[in-house]
């Protein structure tokens, strides 16, 4: 399906109901979601997984653009295509966060609820970027992508930094089937480069597109939907702390809550229970 210019791949399940749009985050695929979309489906959803842009066997983006401005435009461009209806959901982890805030806010009229995991909303991850030294010494990565070296270290042997990130983000998980679906996605340089762009459009020299400011801005926002915000007790991505700060960032609209024995996939390692939740507030 091609929106804003860019073939996007995508994973369904449920052939009837409102849309439950599912964006994955970095570094991850669509196959993220193949706990929940099944699960989606028998709650009488149309669940659907898009590859983000740039991740194969999506395309990548002819004109550059990898901020998650655009990402929240590929969202709602999505929403039209698959004939979306006031009734639908969104739902984003890492990357996808963001995403879904943007887009929640940019059309509120498409969504009637969003659910986000491992960033959380309310502008609490640049906060912590500005004033927590723990928070900077996890996001080391993101300041390391903005230098040519990333595109040399993190392709070098198959991909091996990427076994790493997942084997620190989430102590303990046994990511095998997922590295295997990541390393498909992003192995070709084309593929990669997109992936590190979403990093340096957002902290160092990558296209921003100035059309894009209003819905980039949005995606800092806190959406007016209903919202389930899910973390990591021992997410080694986003520390919990920065998770309970967003608390004081959110009205009683947002639920915030911390997921024990968990780490940044929190929906890999405890797919029942985060589904479960995920399906209760829903309903």
């Amino acid at each position: 399906m091609t929106v804003n210019g860019v073939e996007l791949a995508l994973l369904r399940a449920g052939d009837t109901g409102p849309l439950a749009l599912c964006l994955h985050g970095f570094p991850d695929t669509a196959h993220t979601w193949r706990h929940l979309l099944p699960r989606l489906a028998d709650a009488g959803y149309r669940a659907v997984a898009p590859f983000q842009r740039g991740y194969a066997p999506s395309g990548t983006a002819a004109d550059g653009r990898y901020q998650t401005g655009v990402l929240s435009l590929d969202a709602n461009a999505l929403h039209e295509a698959l004939d979306g209806d006031g009734d639908a959901v969104l739902i984003g982890h890492d990357w996808g966060a963001p995403t879904v805030y943007g887009a929640a806010t940019a059309a509120p009229e498409r969504w009637r609820s969003v659910i986000a995991m491992a960033v959380p909303p309310g502008g609490a991850m640049g906060a912590a970027l500005l004033g927590n030294l723990d928070q900077l010494k996890r996001s080391w990565y993101m300041f390391f992508f903005q230098h040519g070296l990333a595109d040399l270290v993190v392709p070098a042997n198959d991909l091996a930094f990427i076994d790493m990130i997942w084997a620190d983000w989430s102590p303990g998980y046994d990511a095998t089937t997922d590295l295997a679906h990541v390393k498909d996605s992003l192995r070709d340089p084309a593929n990669l480069t997109a992936a590190l762009g979403y990093y340096r459009a957002t902290l160092g020299d990558g296209y921003r597109d100035p059309a894009l400011d209003e819905i980039q801005a949005a995606t800092q926002a806190v959406p007016t939907q209903p919202t389930l915000y899910l973390h990591g007790a021992h997410d080694g991505c986003v520390g919990v702390e920065v998770a309970e700060s967003a608390r004081a960032m959110v009205d009683d609209h947002v639920r915030i809550e911390i997921v024990p024995d968990v780490g940044h996939f929190l929906h890999l390692e405890r797919p029942d229970h985060v589904n479960d939740r995920i399906v209760e507030f829903l309903s």
